[in-house]
């Protein structure tokens, strides 16, 4: 196999590895084990809305992925020592390359939801963009017994 089809080969493993490890910070999604558990259900109103990023994943697979592609990359160029020190310099800047991919691609836009609650106390909930809120929105303010929470419109 040529050393372009096994670049290839791994620019795919690398984004479909990426998109895997993808976080999921939603209103609607869920987590296996956070299914059939009791939830507490609070009602209140929306009275700010902050524009926030919610950072990428940092996982190893960015990073040996991309020191992977720089090492063969590398390796492509010189001969004898040099092609060695360009294998090892093009393995490790593919690693750091690689991993600002990962969290790069992964980074999410969110809302940091200020809520009153309708029984009195005020709240802050970050989670990803995918239901549009506006100040003055009532809503559900849904917490899982492991902590977590989400925002839904009523």
């Amino acid at each position: 196999m040529s050393i372009k089809k096994v670049a290839w080969i791994l620019m795919i493993f690398a984004a479909m590895a990426m998109v895997g490890c993808a976080s999921r910070q939603s209103a609607d999604y869920y987590q296996r084990g956070q299914a059939q558990q009791v939830q507490t259900v609070m009602l209140g109103e929306i009275v700010a809305i902050r524009d926030v990023q919610i950072e990428g994943t940092k996982t190893p697979t960015g990073t040996i992925v991309g020191a992977i592609m720089g090492g063969v990359l590398g390796s492509m160029i010189g001969g004898g020592k040099g092609k060695t020190l360009a294998t090892v310099a093009g393995a490790a800047a593919g690693g750091l390359g690689g991993s600002a991919i990962e969290e790069g691609v992964t980074k999410k836009p969110g809302y940091e939801l200020t809520i009153t609650l309708d029984k009195g106390d005020t709240i802050a909930i970050v989670q990803e963009v995918d239901v549009y809120f506006r100040v003055g929105d009532r809503v559900r303010v849904i917490k899982n017994p492991d902590g977590l929470a989400r925002v839904t419109h009523l």
